[in-house]
């Protein structure tokens, strides 16, 4: 028997390996932020294509910006009890509150960008935005901790979070902050993370999420900014610009693979 008759059976780890050799990575980022909001599926390896670079670049390292919570700037989201959740819209440890917007969910998937893409499963993700009204918890909002949560990433590298659609603010494009941490235990303050990064959200999908009750400001300010104005997405959002799939009534889903060279 060939070798080649036995190359469906080593992996997911081994199949995105041969996908970066057989494809470009943007084609290969879709690829599989689409497999992770479940609607569509990697091609299967062996179907020719040409060679065009390498895959799972390491996503740039960007500001936290000052409204961080992990402790390196005042408030320390990470120390509070239930941080670790999925569903990030409302308040938690003896807050109450709870974000009103457009259903979001987020979904990203950590990989090894030191060469071989594979999943890393075990580590922790931060993540925390601005409401709709484009103001942070444990900041503007002193009384609330809503926005921000902590999540395990699984087997496959992923950790879905459930918000809401982050409204815009004066001078910068709509945006999602997020930290990656070695473990859930090493997750507690900003000395331990590994690499601080932004999502970038489409306009098309700002554009229909702020036609809706609540979002007039960022209609405004949306329309003030672009990209290539905005001081952390001015060098490009090829490998931060999310994937958003849905719509305003049925809720929106973001989808961004995240390399780290781990």
């Amino acid at each position: 028997m060939s070798k080649d008759s036995h190359e469906h059976d080593k992996g997911l780890e081994h199949d995105l390996q041969t996908l970066g050799k057989m494809t470009g990575r943007r084609q290969l980022l879709r690829w599989i932020a689409g497999a992770a909001a479940g609607t569509a599926l990697l091609p299967l390896v062996g179907c020719g294509g040409g060679t065009e670079g390498g895959a799972c670049d390491t996503i740039p390292e960007e500001t936290a910006g000052p409204y961080p919570g992990d402790g390196s700037n005042g408030a320390n989201a990470l120390v509070l009890s239930g941080i670790v959740r999925s569903d990030i819209r409302s308040s938690i440890a003896g807050s109450t509150g709870t974000a009103a917007g457009v259903p979001l969910t987020v979904k990203l998937t950590l990989v090894n960008s030191n060469g071989s893409c594979a999943p890393l499963s075990g580590y922790a993700i931060y993540l925390w935005h601005c409401d709709r009204d484009g103001k942070y918890s444990m900041y503007n909002l002193t009384n609330e901790n809503y926005l921000r949560g902590v999540q395990e990433t699984d087997s496959e590298g992923t950790v879905s979070f459930t918000t809401i659609f982050p409204g815009c603010y004066s001078g910068r494009m709509p945006h999602i902050h997020f930290e990656v941490y070695p473990s859930v235990a090493k997750a507690t303050s900003s000395g331990n993370k590994l690499k601080t990064s932004q999502l970038a959200l489409p306009v098309e999908a700002c554009n229909a999420a702020y036609a809706t009750t609540g979002y007039s400001a960022s209609v405004t300010n949306l329309s003030r900014i672009s990209f290539a104005q905005d001081n952390v997405f001015s060098d490009g959002t090829e490998l931060q610009l999310a994937s958003v799939t849905g719509s305003v009534d049925a809720g929106y889903v973001a989808t961004l693979l995240v390399g780290i060279a781990a």
